[in-house]
């Protein structure tokens, strides 16, 4: 037998070993399920998956599993037990190929039911009615900042921030186009333009090229894909969707550029994990300091406050504002229900969820 041979024989008896403790796992999982259900307990428990993956990546230093290979491993192990348990609808910012979609399956796994929807609205008003069990939709971009609309919309649907996801952003140009020169329409979306700003400097300064605003990145792709003379900023997985030549990657400004994006639910509740991150919606009296003093009551417990935005009360004509509010700590945490309880009508709780490194 050659040294290969050999190997290959190693690795399928490891792949066996493999597949008899995932089938027992399962049988565990199903006997969780089954408790689950008597008890109407909730199937999706984002700190307890986190809880294991940080113990799993502990366990592997010093291997050649490094933690996103853990992570990416075991994301899909949680996604198929939780659709044992119990199958998962999942809306998302679409269309299909979008970042948003991209940023669900690394939490949800490739069999979940997914549903892509054409506006962020939609998403909450899936999450927001149960149509959907969780909706995922962007809130911030580390170079762009806030997604407003998202911003405005946990203050007016009424829904519950399940989790975060934290995805990297590398954008591709993609045209069926041999030559730079014959591109006469660029398709992407708003926000991807601004994160592409040097490499449209660069190489369409001078060009007569139009660029095209469209609803996602993936329509754009599309779009790419059916218009002759045109191209695409948009991700690799659109690109593939479509059947459209790469011609450049990882074009973004900056090589750190970040999405977060939001977990939804008409009704969750997570556990305390210890390293926890609480999101409120405050509205103040309109008078002099109320926000001040607000803040000082945090400082004063030692309470760290992560992001503040205000927003304009659009039901007040006297260009009132309202607060966007994320700090650490679990939202039944003394501290915190000692500043909740005081301003108890003022304060809408949206939830607390593992904070994210």
């Amino acid at each position: 037998m050659d040294q290969l041979e050999e190997y290959r024989q190693q690795i399928d008896s490891i792949d066996n070993q493999v597949v008899d403790l995932l089938a027992q796992r399962m049988r565990i999982v199903q006997q969780v399920g089954e408790f689950k259900k008597m008890n109407n307990a909730i199937i999706y428990r984002p700190e307890r998956e986190k809880r294991i993956l940080d113990r799993l990546v502990e366990r592997s230093k010093g291997s050649l599993l490094n933690s996103d290979a853990i992570d990416a491993i075991f994301m899909e192990i949680f996604a198929a037990s939780r659709n044992f348990e119990l199958p998962e609808r999942v809306a998302y910012l679409g269309p299909e190929g979008s970042f948003a979609h991209q940023a669900a399956e690394s939490r949800f796994g490739q069999m979940s039911d997914y549903i892509p929807l054409k506006s962020i609205r939609s998403v909450f008003e899936s999450a927001a009615t149960g149509r959907a069990r969780f909706g995922v939709v962007p809130i911030e971009n580390n170079s762009e900042g806030f997604v407003r609309e998202t911003i405005d919309l946990l203050h007016e649907m009424q829904v519950k921030i399940v989790a975060e996801i934290l995805l990297p952003v590398h954008m591709t140009f993609i045209s069926t186009s041999d030559k730079l020169s014959d591109i006469k329409y660029i398709y992407s979306k708003d926000i991807a333009f601004k994160q592409c700003r040097h490499f449209l400097g660069d190489y369409f300064k001078d060009s007569s090229a139009e660029f095209v605003p469209v609803e996602s990145t993936s329509k754009a792709a599309k779009m790419a894909s059916e218009t002759p003379n045109s191209a695409a900023i948009c991700s690799s997985v659109a690109a593939k969707i479509y059947r459209v030549p790469i011609l450049f990657e990882n074009i973004e400004d900056s090589p750190n550029n970040r999405t977060r994006f939001l977990i939804l639910s008409k009704d969750f509740k997570n556990q305390k994990s210890g390293l926890d991150k609480t999101t409120i919606i405050v509205k103040l009296p309109d008078v002099t300091g109320s926000l001040a003093t607000f803040l000082q009551q945090f400082y004063d417990l030692g309470i760290n406050l992560n992001k503040i935005e205000s927003r304009p009360a659009r039901e007040d004509e006297k260009f009132k504002q309202w607060f966007y509010i994320e700090m650490d700590g679990y939202f039944e945490d003394e501290s915190l229900q000692a500043i909740f309880q005081k301003h108890a009508d003022n304060i809408r709780i949206l939830g607390s969820c593992v904070k994210l490194a």
